[in-house]
């Protein structure tokens, strides 16, 4: 029994399932999980002294690559001078200018410490200043364990068969819509039919919690037209893709700006960190100015602020975006190549840094495509990359991240072993 195994076995008795956080018990594709005693770069060194390309990249926040020097320098720093203030502190005023300067619609911002916090929070800020209750959320789209958004979700609640999680009051449930991604004639007609009544809409641009899925032209632009035109709110779930497919996320791509933008992972440089922003009208409803009552001990944490300073700062001056947009190209391009040449049909939806694999026919353009994709081949192809030393996220609804620290020769070996695995 190797050192991972023994570590699992133990957990078990300690930790429901062995993790604290579903997908990482391996579930979805078999076996058991591997325990990481370091990372470094692009790689993971794991329990048993094996070194894997990591493409998981602690599930988005890792742009840099694990451990980056400039990240690690800026919470030294931090760490010498207390781990907590519980008053206001300077990092959190700079946190504020440089995503206030970086992301299109945020005038205003209000940190907290997790995405499901920034979403959940978003979601109460937009009843509140509307003085509406129902919710418009997206077959498909993960938004946090929030209650009220655990309908039809993605991630690990796909991942475990249970996307309508055990514990949330039907009542909860009642006040979100769930509408198919991509499809804009239902969401006109549920405006038609319940306008008044929505609060806002919710949704990742670029779903990317039951694989990536992307937009279809105009799919986006008329969520926005729709929330202009019945006064509801439009909130962007950025919390993947905000930072990663460029400083601005997919609204600086788009040109479409949503009324607020929930934010993490990235602005945490590897430690727990999200944000609410927007239009500074609506975000004046947070208290203490207003009547949303919003609130976190270790909001604006000085380390985490430190961790996510640095990060940001090193996208503004470094700018990996084009470097990171090449080796998501290549990556794509090579796995549909191998997969053709041996006549496997495979979709490869990419955008920047992120991709994923979708062993299907056909493109995946919404979350019923996702479902019926060939998992099984997915879970086949994972077991055999892992051997040979890649780690993929280990479930076919999760996205797959670059980072800036991957290398020509970490792509070399990505496809050499997705040739010999599929």
């Amino acid at each position: 029994m190797n050192q991972s195994q023994v570590l699992f076995e133990k957990a078990q008795k300690l930790i429901p399932g062995g993790v604290n956080s579903p997908v990482r018990a391996f579930r979805s594709v078999g076996g058991s999980p591997f325990f990481t005693k370091q990372a470094k770069g692009a790689k993971l060194i794991t329990a048993d002294d094996q070194e894997l390309v990591d493409y998981v990249c602690t599930w988005g926040p890792a742009i840099h690559g694990h451990d980056h020097p400039k990240i690690r320098e800026a919470i030294a720093d931090a760490l010498a001078k207390g781990t907590s203030f519980g008053t206001p502190g300077p990092a959190e005023v700079e946190m504020a200018e440089l995503i206030c300067e970086v992301v299109p619609s945020v005038e205003k911002v209000r940190m907290c410490n997790s995405g499901t916090e920034a979403t959940m929070s978003a979601i109460r800020l937009a009843r509140g200043y509307t003085g509406r209750d129902k919710i418009i959320k997206f077959a498909g789209c993960y938004h946090g364990h929030v209650d009220s958004l655990l309908v039809k979700a993605g991630s690990g609640a796909i991942t475990l068969g249970n996307p309508d999680s055990a514990g949330v009051p039907s009542s909860f449930a009642e006040q979100t819509i769930v509408l198919p991604y991509n499809n804009l004639e239902a969401v006109t007609e549920t405006f038609t039919n319940h306008g008044d009544e929505i609060a806002a809409i919710i949704v990742e641009p670029f779903p990317a919690n039951c694989g990536l899925i992307l937009p279809l032209p105009g799919y986006l632009q008329g969520l926005r037209d729709l929330c202009t035109k019945h006064q509801s709110v439009l909130i962007f779930d950025e919390v993947m893709t905000g930072f990663r497919l460029s400083i601005g996320g997919v609204q600086q791509e788009t040109g479409i700006t949503p009324d607020l933008t929930a934010m993490g992972k990235i602005i945490g440089g590897g430690l727990p960190v999200g944000a609410i922003g927007g239009k500074g009208e609506i975000m004046d409803y947070f208290a203490p100015l207003g009547p949303v009552y919003q609130a976190g001990t270790l909001s604006g944490n000085p380390l985490a602020m430190a961790a996510g300073i640095a990060s940001l700062t090193l996208l503004k001056h470094e700018s990996p975006y084009n470097r990171l947009n090449n080796f998501g190209n290549t990556l794509a391009q090579g796995f549909r190549e191998i997969a053709n040449d041996k006549g496997i049909p495979l979709q490869v939806p990419q955008t920047g840094s992120m991709y994923c694999l979708y062993f299907s026919d056909n493109p995946v353009t919404n979350f019923d495509h996702a479902i019926d994709s060939k998992h099984e081949s997915f879970k086949s192809v994972f077991h055999k990359m892992l051997d040979k030393g890649v780690y993929l996220p280990p479930s076919s609804y999760e996205t797959c991240f670059i980072s800036a620290a991957h290398t020509d020769d970490d792509l070399d070996k990505t496809l050499d072993a997705f040739k010999s695995s599929i």
